[in-house]
């Protein structure tokens, strides 16, 4: 449905959604029927899900709770490939088309995923700069929920540290991606200067349902 509407991808959630990597792999075989790229977003540091992740011929990771340019860089070594990383290169899965592409064509095509390190943390919005300057991390994401429950007393408002991070010249060569409720956010968030925007469709859907319950007639 998704496709057929017209977005420009998915993002699956494995960090707080059910799925296991057979599940991911139904997502992803039905998506690319569609021509429709997907993004996942892993757990904490759940490495090897990313990886197995890109082997079935998904598009990018989105990674939570990066800290740390330390923590960058062993994203970094898990998903890319020598000389940038250390994952293991195979061309026989999904990704691969089965061991019908050659070595090259893969490793080019591999190339071209995206990684996303979300910001989770009063922390992590301080070490922004540092985290997307790695080679191999193309952009960062605010997880504002995290970032709010994680703030203490005296640090800035979560609006303060979005806005803070937004203007830093340190992030502006690399993709920001927001988070969005709504149409209405999702165009203040490209206004603003994002060129991602991930739905969240929970809220999205969960808005249209109160919608419609809101709206009945009861009889009498």
């Amino acid at each position: 449905m998704l496709a057929v509407a017209g977005l420009d991808f998915v993002l699956v959630d494995c960090e707080h959604g059910p799925d296991d990597v057979a599940m991911l792999r139904t997502h992803i075989a039905y998506a690319d029927a569609h021509g429709l790229p997907v993004l996942v977003r892993i757990g904490e540091q759940e490495h090897h899900l990313a990886q197995r992740a890109l082997d079935q011929g998904a598009h990018g990771i989105v990674a939570p709770h990066v800290e740390s340019a330390e923590q960058a860089d062993a994203l970094i070594r898990a998903l890319r490939y020598p000389p940038l990383g250390e994952r293991g290169f195979a061309t026989y899965p999904r990704a691969g088309r089965f061991g019908s592409v050659t070595a090259d064509q893969h490793r080019a095509t591999a190339g071209s995923i995206l990684v996303l390190a979300m910001l989770e943390s009063p922390a992590a919005i301080g070490r922004a700069g540092e985290i997307v300057a790695r080679d191999g991390i193309d952009g960062y994401l605010v997880g504002v929920a995290d970032l709010g429950a994680a703030r203490a007393v005296g640090d800035p408002t979560v609006a303060e540290m979005l806005d803070a991070v937004h203007a830093d010249p340190a992030t502006a060569h690399t993709v920001r991606a927001d988070l969005a409720g709504g149409a209405d956010a999702a165009a203040a968030s490209f206004d603003g200067g994002a060129q991602m925007v991930v739905h969240n469709l929970t809220q999205v859907m969960m808005e249209a349902f109160r919608g419609l319950s809101r709206r009945r007639t009861l009889p009498g």
